[in-house]
Order: structure tokens, then C-alpha cells, then sequence
């Protein structure tokens, strides 16, 4: 075994992670990792405030599926990250986060930017640590690209003294993790299996749920054979846009909150739901106990305390999603002779042509358009046209991320990259950056508000340092714009608190860091505006100056049943 010191250590085990880039930020307790990165063919990304390191983490983790890596240091370095680690654990995506701590003999004294990390994350990661052991150093930061990449991925705190960074040890040879406490169950039960595509094939009116885990588990190809073959209709979580195009003649678009009002009723009227890798959270079912009455539920997920937790399920699977709906394939593929295929079709087209079609026909996204005044919707339309819908989109969170869920229709797994469970401003620019340098030949665009953009607006500055050429697409309202549809709404427009007034002109902004602004007022300045960024070769902020007081339809208020949307 080599003989190297702890950073080294630390080094070298990124390096047998196939760790190819790292987000953060240096300060005292990390310098000595910092300056062993110097030695290794690791790009190391300087951000410009932690929680820029770990939403680029994230990001980077979202269209690759590989696992995010951010290095922080103590007190408040880490401390700013936590919002990161909390966004990464709400919507399930791997990320090892490495923090830097104060030295053994000092832990628990109130030393200079002493923070315990490991207890304030405890309950938004999916496991920390702190290490206290030169000999525990390795084994924990393998056991910890274990934990975040298998089962339901998520992320993982290692915090580690700095006087372990310097201590010398013995380099461990590298052998499978085996935790006997932590075995995710990956293979789906086969009568579970068949149980499932008998019910699928006796319904009249089925549906099928994809959320954020069909796209984790690489389950798309086999999601859209599925349907296609059973001609299923698809809705989509905010999380699972992208698990089954959206171009498709039979995706329904997003469901919930803000979801297409052919997408709600279907789940409402539905007799069969097969639910793939969705927890059931509340902005998709509202009321529950007036959610999918008459539906039998079979529920596809890796993370059994995700089944029946929130919606009672009649046909349970604890698997991983691709490997379920690869056994449902091959089941039917096996029964193939023992089908009456002609039974099935007639049944299922008739809740396909006559109902869910109408309900699509009646009742379309839609907007009341205007010639002269930049609608938020139109931005986002135009932009699907003119990258062909083949973008990588991150989003802000507030109207822009709902109007970009439904009117960018994706049409490829990890092309969406959005804060789902959290709803963390401040998300979209840093992600950004995070998947355009996991995707260098790939065309990224951040759709933000005028609001959250400016939560982390710094980082401007790591794009431009890092050559990343991201297109930023401010839907510019001059509001919290989520916040005061609300307030028009229920508070008889009174207005607390959401109208920004004072702004940074974001052209000049833009100029300032070294990027190219350009600005669009009335709706005919708003595809020259798009044309021209996506043909320049540098960061890009477009400032489009929409109507102030857009909402975003249909709309589910709070406390009502999934049929009870408000309409344009």
C-alpha cells in the first residue's frame, strides 16, 4: 500500500471515481485539498458563493447521471451550501459533498469557523460524515459514491479535520463497498409483475405517472416501448419531463399544480395508474382523499418508504424502474400469443380518442396573446422552435420554471434540469454552468425571472471564467411574479413585498461581467432577440419585458381536488 498524505488520499480516490470535475470554493480548512488538485487532471471550478458549487454540482449530476462533486470549507463555506444539499436531496440527484473541518483537538471548542455540519445536514442528505480516523478516510469517501449513486440517489456529506488532510497514511487497495446495513433492492418480484400487466391490460381507462426516477434509473427507451406497445397515455411530474417526449401523440404533458387540464383528468378518471418513480408529493395530487378515487394504483419505485405513502397503492413494486419495466416488456412479450390484442386497443382507444382527446381539444395550454406585449409564454414557445426543443433547459423557480414545463415540450431524458421538490431560487444559472461543462457541445439555456436570477447572479462571473457559453432568457416582469399571482388571487391584489421596482439594468449587467446583453420590449424584437443569442459565441443574457401581471393557468389553488383547476 503507498504511503501519501490525506489529500492526496483524497485526490486519488476521485480519481478512481472517474471525478473528471469539481465546484467550490477554498478557505482555510480546505486548503491542503486544494492544493493537491493542483497535481491531478481534475477541473476544479471556482464558484463565486457555495451555493453556486453545489446547484453546478447538481447540475453537472442531473444530465449525466453521474455523481456531482462540490469541496467547501468549513463554518460558513459550508453552511452556504447547505441549500444546495437540501435541493439535491428533495429531488433525488447524487452528489458527494466534501467540506473542510477544523482540527480534531479542536472539535467542539468554538473554534474560528467551527460549524457541526454533519449534525445541520443530517436531515437533507441521505448520509454524512465525519471522519475521525486517517485509516476510516478512504473507505468513507468510497462508501460515499456508493450510498449517493445506488438505490434512490441523493446526496452525501463527507466532513473532514484538517489535520487528517496532512496526516500520513497507507493508501487502500480498492475493494467492492459492502454495507450490510444499506442493500438496495433493485430486482422487481415477477408476480408483482404480472399482476401489473394483467391489471394493464383488463383497464379501460389507463394511465400512466412518470416521475424523476425513470429518468435516474435510464428507463426512457423502455417507458416509451411500454406505452407505445399498450397504447398508454403519459403524463409527467416536473421531475420526469423528459422520461417520455413530449412530442409524442400520447404524452399529456405535466400534471399537478400547474399541469395541462387533460393530464388532471386523466389521473382523476383513470380506472388502472401505473405510477413509475414518483413520490405522489402534493402539487400532483392535491386533495387526497379526492386523488385518482377510482383508480387501482401500481406504484414502480426503488425507495419502498415512497409506496403508500402518500396515496394507497393496490399493486406495489419495489424496484428500480428499469428493471421493472424491462420484466414488463419481457412479460408481455412472453404472453404475446395469449393476448387478445384487438380487446385491449378497442378499450383503451376509446379513452384515447373520444375522452382524453376531447379534454385536449376543449381545454389546450393556452394564453391570451397580444401583438405588441411580450408574452412569458411566447418567449418560451419561440425558444422550443428555435432549438428544435433539443436544448438543455435549466430554470429559475417561480413562473418561468411553469411556463417552460409547459410550453418547452422535451422530448429527451436529462434535458430538463429544474428544482422540483425545493423550489430553489437562485438554481437555474449555476446549473446551468454545471451541465454545459458535462456537456460542452450541447446548447444550455437558463429560462429565469427577474427575481431569481438575481439570487445568484455572481456566478456570471464562473461562466465567463470558464468559458461556458450559457443563454440566459429573463422572463422580466418586474415581480416575484409566482408570489403575486397568488396575491391576485387570494389576497385581493395586495401586493406585499413583490413588486421590484429597482432593478439592474440587465444589458449593462451583462456587459459588466464580459457577456453579451440584449433586450427585447415588444413581441416582434423577441426571435431576432433568440436568433441573435443563439449565434453568438459567448454568455449571453437576453432581457425580455413581459406583461407585469401574466399568470400561470391552469392553476390548482391550494386545498382544492386535482379537478377544480383555474383556467386562462
Amino acid at each position: 500500500m503507498a504511503k501519501m498524505n490525506g489529500s492526496q488520499a483524497v485526490v486519488k480516490c476521485l480519481l478512481e471515481e472517474e471525478v473528471s470535475t469539481i465546484f467550490g470554493y477554498p478557505g482555510g480548512a480546505v486548503l491542503d485539498l486544494y492544493d493537491a488538485l493542483m497535481d491531478a487532471p481534475i477541473k476544479n471550478v471556482l464558484v463565486r458563493h457555495e451555493q453556486g458549487a453545489i446547484h453546478a454540482a447538481d447540475g453537472f449530476a442531473r444530465t449525466t447521471g453521474k455523481v456531482g462533486v462540490a469541496l467547501l470549507t468549513s463554518g460558513p463555506g459550508a453552511t452556504n451550501g447547505v441549500t444546495g444539499i437540501a435541493t439535491a436531496h428533495a429531488d433525488s440527484i447524487p452528489l458527494v459533498v466534501i467540506t473542510g473541518q477544523v482540527s480534531r483537538n479542536l472539535i467542539g471548542n468554538d473554534a474560528f469557523q467551527e460549524v457541526d455540519i454533519v449534525g445541520i445536514t443530517r436531515p437533507c442528505t441521505k448520509h454524512n460524515y465525519l471522519v475521525t480516523s486517517r485509516d476510516d478516510l478512504v473507505p468513507t469517501l468510497r462508501e460515499a459514491f456508493h450510498i449517493a449513486a445506488s438505490g434512490r440517489p441523493g446526496p452525501v456529506l463527507v466532513d473532514i479535520p484538517k489535520d487528517l488532510q496532512t496526516a500520513i497514511l497507507n493508501y487502500p487497495e480498492r475493494t467492492p463497498v459492502q454495507m450490510k446495513s444499506y442493500q438496495p433492492h433493485y430486482e422487481p418480484h415477477r408476480g408483482q409483475i404480472a399482476k401489473a400487466c394483467k391489471q394493464i391490460l383488463k383497464a379501460k381507462r389507463p394511465v400512466i405517472c412518470a416521475g424523476g426516477g425513470v429518468i435516474s434509473s435510464d428507463a426512457s427507451e423502455d417507458l416509451v416501448q411500454l406505452a407505445e406497445r399498450l397504447h398508454l397515455p403519459v403524463t409527467m411530474t416536473l421531475m420526469g419531463l423528459g422520461a417520455f417526449p413530449g412530442m409524442n401523440p400520447l404524452s399529456l404533458g405535466m400534471l399537478g399544480m400547474h399541469g395541462t387540464y387533460a393530464a388532471n383528468m386523466a389521473m382523476a378518471n383513470a380506472d388502472v395508474i401505473i405510477a413509475i418513480g414518483t413520490r405522489f408529493a402534493d402539487r400532483i395530487t392535491g386533495r387526497l382523499d379526492s386523488f385518482a378515487k377510482e383508480a387501482n394504483v401500481i406504484h414502480i419505485d426503488i425507495d419502498p418508504t415512497s409506496i403508500s405513502k402518500n396515496v394507497r397503492v393496490d399493486t406495489p413494486i419495489v424496484a428500480d424502474c428499469k428493471m421493472a419495466l424491462t420484466a414488463m416488456n419481457a412479460w408481455l412479450d412472453q404472453e404475446e400469443q395469449n393476448i387478445d390484442w384487438r380487446e385491449q386497443a378497442a378499450s383503451v382507444e376509446a379513452w384515447l380518442i373520444k375522452t382524453i382527446r376531447d379534454w385536449q381539444l376543449s381545454h389546450p395550454l393556452t394564453y391570451k396573446d397580444d401583438r405588441t406585449i411580450i408574452k412569458p409564454q411566447y418567449v418560451v414557445q419561440v425558444l422550443e422552435k428555435l432549438t428544435g426543443g433539443n436544448a438543455i433547459i435549466t430554470t429559475e423557480v417561480g413562473q418561468n420554471q411553469m411556463w417552460t414545463a409547459q410550453f418547452y415540450r422535451f422530448n429527451h431524458p436529462r434535458h430538463f434540469v429544474s428544482s422540483g421538490g425545493l423550489g430553489t431560487m437562485g438554481f437555474g444559472l449555476p446549473a446551468a454552468i454545471g451541465a454545459q461543462m458535462a456537456n460542452p457541445g450541447k446548447l444550455v439555456i437558463d429560462i429565469a425571472g427577474d427575481g431569481s436570477i438575481q439570487m445568484n447572479i455572481q456566478e456570471l462571473a464562473t461562466a465567463q471564467q470558464q468559458g461556458c457559453r450559457v443563454k440566459v432568457a429573463i422572463l422580466n416582469n418586474r415581480y416575484l411574479g409566482m408570489v403575486r399571482q397568488w396575491q391576485e388571487l387570494f389576497y385581493n391584489r395586495r401586493y406585499s413585498s413583490t413588486p421590484m421596482e429597482v432593478a439592474p439594468d440587465f444589458v449593462q449587467l451583462a456587459k459588466a461581467y464580459g457577456a453579451v446583453g440584449l433586450r427585447a420590449t415588444k413581441r416582434s424584437e423577441v426571435e431576432p432577440v433568440i436568433k441573435e443569442a443563439l449565434a453568438t459565441d459567448n454568455l449571453v443574457l437576453m432581457d425580455f419585458v413581459v406583461e407585469r401581471e401574466e399568470g400561470v393557468y391552469p392553476m390548482i389553488p391550494a386545498g382544492k381536488s386535482t379537478t377544480e383547476m383555474l383556467l386562462v
